[in-house]
């Protein structure tokens, strides 16, 4: 695994930010830590390459990233363009859902994060916001 140095401010702020956790965050992190999805092992609120992401699967690459109403905001969808941009340069493959899609609907974006990882059948996409591929 590609380690990325970490300032000490972004380790404070995602401490605080795993001790802070919205509703749709503590949902799917109830859902998907201690390898409960399919043996996948997440980290919540990891710093990489500057930025803290949500959850994170080392393993595959993959970030998940829950967006607040703020996320359709013209200034806020640049910057998350930009963030995905980024991300998906170093290698990692970026899900973006809809707070309200975690709260109203766990199992089908479950469904597209074990699809993503490469470890579902195809057939039956959840509704991802956004996906970058490298």
């Amino acid at each position: 695994m590609t380690h990325y140095p970490v300032p000490a401010k972004n380790r404070g702020n995602a401490r605080k930010m795993r001790k802070a956790m919205t509703d749709a965050e503590l949902k799917l992190w109830n859902e998907i830590r201690a390898h409960r999805l399919m043996g996948l092992a997440f980290k919540r609120q990891m710093p990489i390459a500057g930025y803290i992401v949500d959850f994170a699967c080392p393993n595959k690459k993959l970030i998940i990233e829950l967006d607040g109403s703020q996320h359709a905001r013209a200034a806020a969808s640049t910057s998350d363009a930009t963030r995905t941009a980024k991300l998906g340069a170093l290698g990692w493959t970026i899900l973006r859902f809809w707070n309200d899609d975690v709260i109203r609907n766990i199992d089908n974006v479950c469904q597209h994060i074990v699809i993503a990882a490469g470890l579902g059948n195809a057939e039956a996409p959840a509704p991802a916001r956004e996906e970058a591929f490298p």
